[in-house]
């Protein structure tokens, strides 16, 4: 089994669409208005954008969360919670062993968090 789809409130679903096109890198796969859905592909899930559904809060796997943080930042988006390591993969039960998680939040321009976690090699004192 598999998420097939997470669908996200949006209010204005330009904004919004505009908004996650930055994060993700990529336009909506589909649009349809009306009904007033707007569509992203992640992986081998979907990003739904509509009015009617609930906030959710999504993480999204990034590269180096340190570094795209500086870059959404630098794009305008707000930051609601500074890159920390969250915890440290002793095994490979959550994330590839011997790394840290790597984990952030920032608001997306329908006021909903969303948060960014990567896997980095871990870095002991």
């Amino acid at each position: 089994m598999e998420i097939l789809q997470v669908a996200q409130h949006a209010d204005d679903l330009d904004r919004a669409a505009a908004f996650y096109e930055l994060l993700l890198g990529s336009p909506p796969a589909a649009q349809y208005d009306p009904p007033g859905l707007v569509f992203f592909n992640v992986g081998i899930s979907r990003l739904l954008l509509e009015a009617g559904a609930p906030s959710a809060l999504i993480y999204f796997q990034v590269e180096n969360v340190t570094s795209r943080v500086a870059e959404l930042r630098a794009s305008g988006v707000k930051v609601v919670g500074e890159p920390h390591v969250i915890f440290s993969h002793t095994d490979d039960t959550l994330g590839p062993a011997g790394t840290d998680e790597w984990m952030a939040f920032i608001e997306d321009s329908e006021g909903n968090t969303v948060g960014l976690v990567s896997h980095e090699p871990r870095h002991d004192p």
